[in-house]
This record gives C-alpha cells, sequence and structure tokens, in this order.
C-alpha cells in the first residue's frame, strides 16, 4: 500500500478552481450502449483520465470482440459483426463491469468468462444472476467468477432494489437487444434509485422507449439502439472532493466542468450540494460549473442518503468539522462495496482521535477535536479520497492505500495540489 502523507493547509480558499474527471457511471453505460448500437458511437471524455472502471469497461467490450480505439480524450466504439469463440473478462475492481458484463455477454452464444478482484468477488451479484437465468442465459457460478452463455431470449424478470440498482441497470441496458424484450420488476426497497434515472436517460438518448408503469417497473420491447457521439459529463462524485474542501478549510472553490443542476436522468449525487448548503455553505451553479462556498459556521445534519450514498465519506468528514452532530443513514449496502464504508469511515475518523458510532445502517459523527493519524483507506477510493481532503485542515494526517483512487480519480492528488494555488 502507498501510504500518502497530506501537507495541510489550514486556510481559507480564495478564487480555487478544480476539474474533475469524466463521469464513470454515464461513460460505463454509454459504453455498453455503444456495443449493442447499429453503427459507430463516440464519446468525448475530456483530458482527465477517468480511471480504472472506465478502462476495466472498454478493455471488457474489447475481450467480447467489439472494436474500441481509445484516444487522448475520446473512446471509439464499432460494435462487433460476429462473435469471439470464448472471451475473457477482466472486471478488476469494478462493480459496474462485473453487472453490466455479465448482462452483455449473455446477449452472444459463445462463452464468457468474467472474473475480478477478491473484493469484488464478495460483492452481490446472485439477484441479477438469478433474473438472466430466467430470461435464458446458461451461468456456472453464483459470484464471481462466473462462465456466461446466452442468448438471452427476454421475458419478465424479478431483481431485489436493496442491494444495488445496478441489477436492474444491468437488465435495461441490454433490454433492447432481447429477443422478447424485457418487463422487469424491482423487488422491494431502491438504494440509489437516481442510477436507474440515469440508465433510462442513456437508452433514451440513443431512441429507445422505456415504458414505466410504476416507480418500480419497466418495460422495453425490442428495438434498434442508435449509435451517437457524446459528451460525458464531469463526474459529481469526485466533484465533491473539492467542494468538501472548501466546506471544511472555508472560502470557495469553482469546479469547472462540474453542473450540480439536479435534473431528471441526472447524476443522482448532485443531491451532495443541497446538502452541503443545509450544512450552511453556498452553492452558485451555472450550466457548466458549480462554486461552493462557506464563510461561516458548519452545522451538522440528520439525512438519508440511501439515494446518493457514494457521496457520504466526503460528507462524513465534512461533518467532523461541524458545529452539532451529524446522522447519515439508509446505507446498509455500503457495507458490501469496496469496502465495508460504513465501518471504514468510522475508523479513520477515531484514528483521529473524533468519535464516530456505527449502525447496521449509518453513522453517527460527534465534532471532536481531531490530531494526526494513519487512516486505512482499505483498498477504497472513496475513503482516501475523502480523508484525504480533511487533511488540508487537520496536520499530521497520513493515508495509506492513497493509490486506490485511481478507480476513479487518477489526478486527484494533483487536483488537491491545485487547490493550494
Amino acid at each position: 500500500m502507498n501510504a500518502v502523507a497530506i501537507a495541510p493547509l489550514r486556510r481559507s480558499l480564495a478564487g480555487a478552481r478544480a476539474r474533475v474527471p469524466a463521469s464513470k457511471s454515464v461513460a460505463n453505460r454509454e459504453l455498453v450502449l455503444s456495443a449493442i448500437a447499429s453503427g459507430r458511437s463516440r464519446l468525448e471524455i475530456g483530458p482527465l483520465d477517468p480511471g480504472n472502471d472506465v478502462h476495466a469497461m472498454a478493455d471488457a467490450l474489447g475481450a467480447l470482440g467489439h472494436q474500441v480505439e481509445w484516444s487522448a480524450d475520446r473512446i471509439e466504439v464499432r460494435p462487433r459483426t460476429r462473435a469471439s469463440a470464448v472471451a475473457v473478462v477482466d472486471a478488476a475492481e469494478a462493480g459496474t463491469v462485473a453487472r453490466f458484463v455479465t448482462a452483455l455477454a449473455a446477449l452472444g452464444v459463445a462463452e464468457t468468462r468474467i472474473d475480478g478482484s477478491e473484493r469484488l468477488r464478495t460483492r452481490p451479484l446472485t439477484g441479477l444472476l438469478n433474473a438472466l437465468r430466467a430470461l435464458g442465459a446458461t451461468i456456472e457460478g453464483d459470484g464471481l467468477p462466473l462462465r456466461v452463455r446466452g442468448p438471452l431470449a427476454g421475458g419478465g424478470a424479478v431483481v431485489p432494489g436493496y442491494e444495488s440498482s445496478q441489477f436492474a441497470s444491468a437488465l435495461l441496458l441490454v433490454a433492447p437487444a432481447m429477443r422478447d424484450g424485457l418487463r422487469l420488476r424491482i423487488a422491494g426497497d431502491v438504494v440509489s434509485a437516481p442510477f436507474l434515472d440515469l440508465t433510462v436517460a442513456a437508452l433514451e438518448r440513443r431512441g429507445v422507449r422505456v415504458e414505466r408503469p410504476s416507480p418500480r417497473e419497466f418495460v422495453v420491447a425490442p428495438q434498434r439502439v442508435r449509435g451517437r457521439t457524446a459528451r460525458i459529463p464531469g463526474d459529481l462524485s469526485a466533484a465533491t472532493y473539492p467542494a468538501a474542501a472548501a466546506a471544511i478549510l472555508g472560502g470557495d472553490v469553482t469546479i469547472a466542468n462540474a453542473a450540480a443542476r439536479a435534473r431528471e436522468g441526472g447524476q443522482g449525487d448532485v443531491r451532495f450540494f443541497d446538502l452541503v448548503a443545509a450544512m450552511g455553505c453556498h452553492v452558485g451553479r451555472t450550466g457548466s460549473s458549480t462554486t461552493v462556498t462557506r464563510r461561516g459556521s458548519l452545522h451538522g445534519l440528520v439525512a438519508d442518503v440511501s439515494d446518493c450514498s457514494d457521496v457520504f465519506p466526503a460528507l462524513a468528514v465534512v461533518a467532523t468539522q461541524a458545529d452539532s452532530p451529524t446522522e447519515l443513514s439508509g446505507l446498509a449496502h455500503t457495507r458490501r462495496q469496496e469496502s465495508d464504508r460504513i465501518e471504514a469511515v468510522a475508523r479513520g475518523i477515531r484514528a483521529l482521535g473524533g468519535d464516530a458510532t456505527t449502525f447496521p445502517d449509518g453513522l453517527r459523527i460527534v465534532p471532536a477535536p481531531l490530531h494526526e493519524g494513519t487512516v486505512d483507506a482499505a483498498g477504497d477510493h472513496r475513503i482516501a479520497m475523502a480523508f484525504s481532503v480533511l487533511g488540508l485542515q487537520v496536520p499530521g494526517i497520513v493515508v495509506a492505500g492513497a493509490e486506490s483512487v485511481a478507480k476513479t480519480f487518477p489526478g486527484f492528488y494533483d487536483m488537491l495540489a491545485g487547490l493550494r494555488r
């Protein structure tokens, strides 16, 4: 593990600017749709490396036989004309790759072998596999590693919503290519529900009609998916880290390529900016950028963040600097992500002398003076980035496992250094 000592800044930001990579969530959906489209697709991702998860998805498409060309700022995909004999996919640490590519591979008659990291092997997958089998796929294994063979006939399927919204998204993305289409129902509560809206919006932008009889029901007939040229927007999950720096240090930062405006089918992590506004920050929004400013005190809050759980580590470190306690709930599913995020965040706060109490679905943070210490990122990019931001305010923080930021934000530490200018 790489341990990075964070050099404290301990002053307000003044006119700081930052840029973030293209959205992993949008890019990986567009890559899957490019693989089943009729014709070439070009995805404009900008100059910053979007991270290992997007590279893993592009590599997976190549392994399946699609033509993928990656230049400095774009990815071009031409769908395959014939199936590979046997494809081998390494999903690495990417849940989107493990889930979306399993569904994509099940469209074809050739065998695809899919595996990933040790941690990814422990993440939930059974609900998706059961649905794919019901739709006609042959799958060996109940978790990674898998052997997958199609074709998917389509029809009706049910997936649980309480473990991951990615089960439903995986099926929806390939639904237009199923012979009989898809009638999908989500059972139970849905975590990270905005990601389903993101998936539907991606389909609709390619001319796919998605019927939605109820919030948990979807109907997609077999239909053509258009190739398209698309600009992938800045990642609002990544934008929470420079925003958190402004909240913690005071002053202001502008994230130049992240528009934190809520819109139908947009990135659900936009809610972070409403939450830090409730804590005492001002959020200015334009069509292409977002500015976060804090002049007064920070306040704690009580919030169910099940719809934007990826942002909770950043929100938690901001909460350590508030003048009252914070309680975050709706997070039970994050115990089976890249780390047990509830415990990893709480351990990190306690390692610095803070007060964090965990519950099955969340945690409570009581502000207390923090001191130097080492935070174990537990192999989790979001833990590493959140506590690195806190290190700008608290001297002596060392983040062990800092290399994990490459998953979604390889240039994170360059961005952090840029805030000092």
